[in-house]
């Protein structure tokens, strides 16, 4: 597949895991953080990433949100070359596999290997244009290191290492327990080749007194041979953006409150971009939960349909689990209902998809919103600026988000509720209307991700629903302390990776390599 190594003189470290979901995404922000801080120019590389939360990138490339916090954490734009190839889930045996930032194919696994020889290429180059312009790459695996059954087809763990001729630390998660078989077992399957290339282990997600794992500690190194840099504790209430997942338990936890703006996110069962959401939940004055049942859109002051990777199924999912009449009585009794992406298709009359780009057919909408949508090719994928045209909310509040959809909306009789002022990579280089609301201005969509992101938008929205309850506005000053959590979060969530891990070791690895 490939011969030699694509590192020239850059620094790499690869940052592999035991498992899925053990924290190897935000060690590698916290790594990138930390050496950036050291002056040093760094990127992130994740060869192949699965997950539905995307980020559009300046020239309307769709890669994985973890990349897009990786890159921000190395106070760099994100490009398609950290993340060359992402696969987005649309059925449990099918992916859209997106290559550099734009729709490839719809594959099923057997497919998608057969592709290994290309793909790999395009690994290769992205990777090897990150080694001309970094001193240093940290590079993410995906799952675990050990997926033996899988290693002839491997696109991501040990064939990127030998890519890149990284040196290796192998991340677990003692939350989930069983720590002792996952790092030990890990190690035990590797080739010996590989094996050699590891130099240390982090025990991710410890809780508790960590003088009660000092035993485990010298266990593992004795039975490893190798040094636990780190045992990092369980940071609470961290605010970076979890790439596909959240605390489902928490959030039906949450109880709404009479003074606060009441905000319920219906769970798709195939929710993309959830982290459109996550800014609204840092505003001292909302309480955000989703919803899982019906019923838990009750005493919601905006009920919010995010993106979906299966319209047509989410559609109907809606439908058949009771939550169109819900939604209906929601909207009678004055609360505002908003659609992003997939769930303002959903909101119209219809969709359909004659290309069978879904399943097929045309499914009769929520008919909330005088629009119809057709799914269709190519995939829209872009960044764009707009001013909002929504009633009580401050046309010269600007917003810059990104629109990741297939398939055009159609508006009927409805009113825009934005207005594209600019954007360097429109399609059709011309201005234009977008989105619809209906005449009382509550019920309302777009296909724009992101538009929360914009603290002036985001409080005069806010601001109208706060009035509507009676209660007085806040500043936009409040709104505006929620664009520094992020940076501030990165840097929290660095200071701690430091003081638990030995940093030194993993610094010394790049420097005298």
């Amino acid at each position: 597949m490939y011969s030699g190594n694509a590192r020239g003189h850059v620094k790499t470290v690869a940052i592999l895991g035991t498992g899925s979901d053990v924290g190897k995404s935000l060690i590698v922000s916290g790594i990138c953080r930390l050496l950036s801080r050291k002056g040093l120019r760094v990127a992130p590389f994740k060869a192949q990433n699965m997950a539905l939360n995307s980020f559009v990138t300046l020239d309307g490339g769709e890669i994985g949100r973890a990349q897009a916090l990786q890159a921000q954490a190395c106070g760099i734009e994100p490009t398609v070359d950290m993340n060359p190839i992402l696969l987005k889930p649309e059925s449990d045996s099918r992916s859209q596999v997106v290559v550099k930032g734009k729709v490839y194919e719809a594959l099923d696994a057997s497919a998608y290997f057969d592709r290994k020889e290309t793909l790999f290429k395009v690994i290769r180059d992205c990777y090897t244009r990150l080694a001309s312009e970094y001193e240093c790459v940290v590079v993410e695996g995906a799952g675990s290191a050990a997926e033996i059954n899988l290693r002839d087809r491997d696109m991501v763990n040990w064939s990127v290492v030998e890519l890149t001729s990284a040196s290796v630390v192998l991340v677990a998660d003692i939350d989930r327990g069983g720590v002792f078989a996952q790092i030990i077992g890990t190690l035990d399957l590797l080739a010996p080749h590989e094996r050699e290339r590891v130099f240390g282990v982090i025990v991710n997600k410890f809780r508790g007194d960590r003088r009660l794992f000092e035993d485990g500690v010298r266990i593992l190194e004795e039975r490893t041979g190798l040094p636990v840099l780190g045992v990092v504790p369980f940071l609470r209430d961290l605010r970076l953006d979890q790439e596909d997942s959240f605390d489902l338990t928490r959030s039906r936890s949450i109880r709404f409150k009479s003074d606060f703006i009441n905000v319920a996110v219906v769970l798709l069962p195939r929710m993309s971009n959830f982290t459109d959401f996550n800014v609204l939940d840092a505003e001292k004055d909302v309480v955000l939960r989703f919803a899982v049942l019906p019923g838990d859109l009750r005493e919601a002051d905006v009920v919010i349909i995010p993106g979906s990777k299966n319209t047509l199924e989410d559609l109907d999912y809606l439908i058949t689990a009771g939550f169109s009449e819900v939604l209906e009585s929601h909207v009678q009794r004055g609360g505002e209902l908003v659609g992003i992406c997939a769930g303002y298709q959903m909101l119209g009359k219809e969709i359909t998809d004659p290309k069978g780009l879904e399943r097929g057919g045309t499914l009769k909408g929520l008919c909330f919103l005088d629009v119809v949508t057709e799914l269709d090719t190519p995939k829209i994928c872009r960044q764009v600026r707009a001013a909002s045209l929504l009633h009580g909310v401050e046309q010269h509040a600007p917003i810059q988000g990104y629109e990741i959809h297939m398939g055009r909306t159609i508006r009927g009789n409805a009113n825009p509720c934005f207005q594209i002022d600019a954007s360097e990579i429109l399609a059709d280089n011309r201005m234009g209307d977008e989105g619809a609301v209906s005449e009382d201005g509550l019920v309302w969509g777009t296909s724009i991700h992101g538009l929360f992101d914009q603290a002036g938008f985001r409080r005069s929205w806010l601001n109208r629903a706060r009035a509507r309850k009676g209660l007085w506005p806040i500043s936009l000053h409040e709104s505006e302390l929620v664009r520094s959590v992020l940076q501030a979060e990165l840097d929290r969530w660095a200071d701690h990776l430091d003081q638990h891990v030995n940093m030194d070791v993993i610094y010394s690895v790049l420097i005298n390599r």
